[in-house]
Order: C-alpha cells, then sequence, then structure tokens
C-alpha cells in the first residue's frame, strides 16, 4: 500500500456531499439545472455535466480553463447507449465495449449528429466511456442524458483522486462534490481510436497494451483526437524531478542540506527505507499499480508540505506503469 507522508489541510469551500438519496437528488437537480457535479469514477474524479447541453458543457471548460480545442469524455449509463453518440459502431468498437465496459476504457468513435460541437472540440469524433464505479452509474442511471466528464480539477493540475480535491480545488465552479472515497484505479483512463479494425493506443492508462493484445502506437495527428495528450498536464506548483530506477540515492546524497529540508520524494518502499533520516519522504509505494493508485494524490500532498521540487522514482514501463510513466514525463516537462 503505498504510505504518505503528513500534509497540511485545506478548507473544503464547496459542498461535498455523501452519494445517498439526498446527495444523488441533490447532484441530479444540480444537472438538471445545468450545472457541474463533481462525480467519483473508477479513475479519477469527473467535472460532470449534461453532455448534449451545450451550456452546461461551456461551463466545464470554463470551470476547468480547459482550451477548447481539448475534446470531453462521454459517459454512458449502458453500453447500448453507444449507438446514440456515434454515427458508426464498428465491430472492433462492440468487441472492445463488451470485454472492458464498465472500466477504465475511452473508446473514440465517429460522432453522431446528434453530439453537440463543443462536446467534441469541433472534431468528427467523441470519446466515450462506461465508468466502473456504482456512484457514477447510479448517477448516470438516473440521468436523462449522457454526461460530459472530464477530470475536475484546473486544467494542467494534477488530476483529483478524492472528494476533497475537488472541493478546495474548483470551490463554486462545481454545486457540490459526491464523495465515493479514494478512486481505486488512480489515472485516467487508457484511450483508443477504434474508427478502423485495429485499435490505435492514444493514450496510455490501467487497460494496458497487454489486455488489448495490441504493441500499436499513436498515429501522426491523432494525439488531438484524445481527452491529455496536446496539453502539459499533471503539473504542481513545484518543479518534479524523475530519478531513474535505483539512482535515488544518489539523487539524495548530491542534495546540500538545505535542499534537503525543502525537497520531497517518492520512491519505493524499499529506495524510502534506505535513505538517510531527514529526508522528506512524501510517499512510498510497492509496484507500479500502487503507485499508479496514489501518484495524484502525492503530488497533491508534496505541495501542501511546502516542498520546492519533488524527486519521484521510475517504474518499469510495463502495463499501467507506461501510464504512470506518461504522466510523470508530463508532470516533469519545463513550465
Amino acid at each position: 500500500m503505498l504510505t504518505m507522508g503528513a500534509h497540511s489541510e485545506t478548507v473544503v469551500p464547496a459542498s461535498v456531499l455523501a452519494p445517498d438519496e439526498h446527495g444523488l437528488q441533490a447532484a441530479l437537480d444540480a444537472l438538471a439545472r445545468g450545472g457541474l457535479v463533481g462525480m467519483p469514477t473508477e479513475t479519477v474524479y469527473g467535472l460532470a455535466g449534461d453532455a448534449y447541453d451545450p451550456d452546461a458543457v461551456a461551463r466545464i471548460f470554463a470551470a476547468k480553463g480547459r482550451p477548447a480545442d481539448n475534446p470531453l469524455i462521454v459517459h454512458l449509463a449502458d453500453p447500448e447507449e453507444l449507438g446514440r453518440v456515434a454515427a458508426q459502431v464498428t465491430p472492433l468498437a462492440r468487441r472492445l465495449a463488451a470485454t472492458f465496459w464498465p472500466g477504465p476504457l475511452t473508446l473514440v468513435v465517429e460522432a453522431a449528429a446528434s453530439v453537440p460541437t463543443i462536446t467534441r472540440a469541433g472534431l468528427d469524433t467523441v470519446a466515450v466511456r462506461l465508468p466502473d464505479h456504482p456512484v457514477a452509474a447510479t448517477l448516470l442511471e438516473r440521468t436523462p442524458r449522457p454526461l460530459a466528464a472530464p477530470s475536475a480539477n484546473r486544467s494542467g493540475r494534477p488530476s483529483p483522486t478524492r472528494a476533497e480535491h475537488v472541493a478546495t480545488e474548483l470551490g463554486d465552479a462545481v454545486a457540490l462534490v459526491l464523495d465515493g472515497g479514494p478512486c481505486p484505479v488512480g489515472v485516467e483512463s487508457t484511450v483508443v481510436d477504434v474508427r478502423g479494425t485495429r485499435p490505435v493506443v492514444l493514450r496510455e492508462g490501467s487497460v494496458t497494451r497487454e489486455q488489448l493484445g495490441i504493441e500499436g502506437t499513436r498515429q501522426a495527428g491523432e494525439d488531438q483526437r484524445s481527452p491529455g495528450t496536446r496539453y502539459r498536464h499533471y503539473a504542481p506548483a513545484y518543479p518534479v524531478v524523475l530519478v531513474a530506477r535505483g539512482g535515488m540515492g544518489a539523487a539524495v546524497a548530491a542534495l546540500t542540506p538545505e535542499e534537503r529540508t525543502s525537497t520531497g520524494v517518492v520512491a519505493g518502499r524499499s529506495t524510502v527505507d534506505a535513505l538517510p533520516p531527514g529526508v522528506r519522504v512524501i510517499a512510498g509505494y510497492t509496484d507500479e499499480v500502487d503507485l499508479a493508485r496514489g501518484l495524484y494524490g502525492a503530488l497533491r500532498s508534496a505541495e501542501d508540505a511546502g516542498v520546492t521540487r519533488l524527486l519521484v522514482e521510475a517504474v518499469a514501463e510495463r502495463g499501467v506503469g507506461r501510464a504512470v510513466m506518461d504522466r510523470l514525463r508530463r508532470a516533469a516537462a519545463p513550465h
């Protein structure tokens, strides 16, 4: 289990409600009015609004400060709804939906004309998925239309994996946040273009290439069809430095006494246990799955702790480790 260091508490300005009947009805009422709701999913918390209401979708972009050419993911309640948002459902799309839905797999399909242009960022495609979280499933089942729900954070910031992350970051931009507990996966969904006969991975996630049975790579010009690939993402307020596996001891030893007091460390448990006293350990992880689950929380904890930079030990690029390293490279990119 990934273990966290202590971090400062913050005031929660937005309403956080339990996902009981009262909370669900309040969320449904807000959505019906064109408002936005923080919705837990198995990957990260989503900023949900009516996918077919252009005004609600515009509020999503405004709340996040999200570029208008960055498409949203439309969340469905039932696999049969895929035909509602897609102009064409390929055999590949049907096969992957049958295999991985509900779950952290987003399919990029040719968009039906009924999907608002703003929701698909002006593209002729739309990204869709069926989340595997009981709160999201219940909310979607009780809404008359699908929900657009990108990650519920300011654009470019670490994605939220707890209700309090949404409440403190977005404040009154959301009507309320439904508290579904910590997200069990912790990184965004895998995005796959399924318009052809072979899947093309546009964004790495917890549904791995091994599970999909492919070794495909992004095609030139295709990144724009996937949320979370065209802009710098997952960036905290301090520099993130990637350290090669096995290199954390040397990286810490190279720090001056002053640097050691202000530098945080995220590393494997065996590495953490071998570090000298006084090192500011933000989190220790057991493997790449554990780091995926706790990565964004660790980035936020380091920010709360006031570190001036964060050293993060790399994980093997296998399975979900590819998604973790993708996010870490984006976080470590120059401001």
